[in-house]
Order: structure tokens, then sequence, then C-alpha cells
């Protein structure tokens, strides 16, 4: 049988993490459930001791960081992670392990935005945020996710071991979709419905700083796991500003047989030359990529062996 454990990131929750752990209990009786205090203020961690969770403290704030400690202190062969804000419902968590339980998949996400979230939500930048965020990720990484930032997931044993995360705060997600879809990973999307907090209960999310910090990383994991489209099209772009340079020095060439514009000449030149650095730096990157991903598959089939 399987050994399930339900993994839960709080930061001060006192008024829904007993709610969250006793709906996860219903629904999964035979699974661990572990609450990942993240050094709340309040009684989160005495809230959810009581009830009957097992609370491990994380002392360095950050959703990424709480992450990461789960995937290294909870052995299991199934981590189902939800937040402990009550958001999200235990009733669609049996619907989510299963493509996982018959080892089709590695990671399910519940789909938010597919259901009740625009309408739930009262935060009109976290919606926009939200079909930001999805756009650009499924336009670099051709993918075609619905929720890219949902809390509500289900990891195989296989992803929790083997995803390397680097995030430390609420870019936490996205860095899992995307290195789930770089490392082929099979991934699949549930529709869940979803509940806005309760008045007790406020967002760690701010929007503005958060949500920079999640294009960011978007950003940079754009470069470092597609770099020839990354620095080709920064190649392109100063390609195109170099033959804008150059454009108007060659027709007055043609017109007069001389130059006028040196600097222009000087400036389009320059650019020319700087796009076909981007262009070989892009270049590079992408073999020392192909040739990490060949090491890393190679390690993840020598280690279910």
């Amino acid at each position: 049988m399987s050994k399930i454990a339900v993994v839960i990131p709080c930061l001060n929750e006192q008024s829904t993490v007993a709610g969250v752990i006793d709906d996860f209990k219903h629904q999964l009786p035979e699974a661990d459930i572990y609450v990942f205090d993240n050094n709340s203020t309040d009684d989160t961690a005495a809230v959810a001791a009581a009830a009957g969770a097992r609370v491990i403290n994380v002392p360095h704030r950050g959703k990424g960081r709480v992450v990461k400690t789960m995937f290294r202190a909870v052995d299991a062969d199934i981590y189902v992670m939800v937040d402990g804000d009550g958001t999200y419902p235990a009733s669609n968590v049996k619907d989510m392990i299963r493509p996982v339980l018959e080892g089709n998949v590695d990671m399910v996400v519940g789909d938010r935005l597919s259901s009740t979230y625009f309408a739930e939500n009262k935060r009109p930048l976290h919606n926009a945020g939200n079909r930001l965020v999805k756009t650009m990720v499924n336009w670099i990484f051709d993918s075609d996710f619905h929720d890219l930032l949902s809390g509500y997931r289900v990891f195989s044993r296989r992803f929790a071991r083997s995803v390397a995360i680097q995030s430390s705060g609420f870019e936490i997600e996205t860095e899992l979709t995307i290195a789930a879809v770089v490392n082929d990973f099979a991934v699949c999307e549930v529709i869940v419905p979803y509940t806005d907090r309760i008045s007790q209960s406020h967002s760690k999310l701010r929007t503005v700083r958060d949500g920079a910090r999640i294009i960011n990383t978007v950003l940079k994991l754009f470069r470092d796991y597609r770099p020839m489209l990354f620095f080709g099209l920064l190649a392109l772009l100063c390609a195109v500003v170099a033959i804008a340079f150059n454009i108007p020095v060659f027709i007055d060439y043609f017109h007069t047989g001389k130059v006028d514009r040196f600097p222009t000449l000087f400036c389009g030149g320059f650019m020319l030359l700087a796009a076909l650095q981007l262009f070989c730096v892009g270049l590079v990157l992408q073999v020392l990529s192909n040739r990490n991903k060949v090491i890393i598959d190679t390690l993840l089939i020598t280690r279910e062996k």
C-alpha cells in the first residue's frame, strides 16, 4: 500500500488549519498529516498539534523554503500539498491522487481558474497576475496549463526526490511547474472548486512585490532552461536595432558616395556585434543545458533501478 503524506505549509493560519486537517483526515484516514509552521506569530502550531497533525517548524520565512523542507523531511510515496488557509477542498483529493497511484503522472495540479476562482477571489490584481504568468509560461515552455500558481498539488516520490528547488518565496509554484515541464515529468490538472479566505484569515502574498518575483523567476528559468530562445530573442532585438541605425547611413552612402554619420554607423556596428555574441552565448548554453539534461535523466533512471 502506498504511503501518503498530506503536507500543509502554514503562516499564521490558526483560524483555518484545524478545519483543513479534519477535512483531510476524513478523506484520507490512512494518510500522515504534517503541518510545516513557517515561524508563525499566532497559535497555528498549537492548534495544528491539537488537531492531530505532526508539526514541523521552518524558522526561515518563505514558502519555497517550506516546500524544500517538506520534500527533505517527509518520506512518502505520494505527497499531497495544500495550503492551510481553507481555500482548497479535501473532497477532490482522491481524484487528484488517483493518476499518481496508477503510475501515470508525477504531478497533479488543482486547477482553480477553470472553476470558481475568478468569482471568489476579491483581488483583481491577483486575477490579472494569474492570467499573465499562465500566458508567459505556456508560450515560453510550449505547455498548456490552466492554473500555474495553484497551491493544491499532488507529487510522486520520484518528483519530490528529484526536483532541485531554488525559490524561497511564493514563486515556488511557478518553479515546480516549469521544472516538471523541462524535465519531462508527466503532469495533469484536476479542476477543483476554490473558496475565498474567511474574514479571520489574511493572504500573505503581496501582489506587486511577490508578483514581480514570480515574473522574475519565469524569466530566470527561461534563461536557464531555454537559453537558445532567450538569447536568440535578445540577439534578434539587437540585430533589428542595428539595421534600423544603419539603414539611413547606407541610404546616404548610395546617394552621395559618402558616409556622413560615423557615430550612427559605429553604434549600429556594435549592436550587430552584440547580436552575434548573444547568439553564440545562447548556442553554447543550449549545448550545456542539453548535456545537463542527459546527465539528470541518466541519474533518475539509475536511481529508479
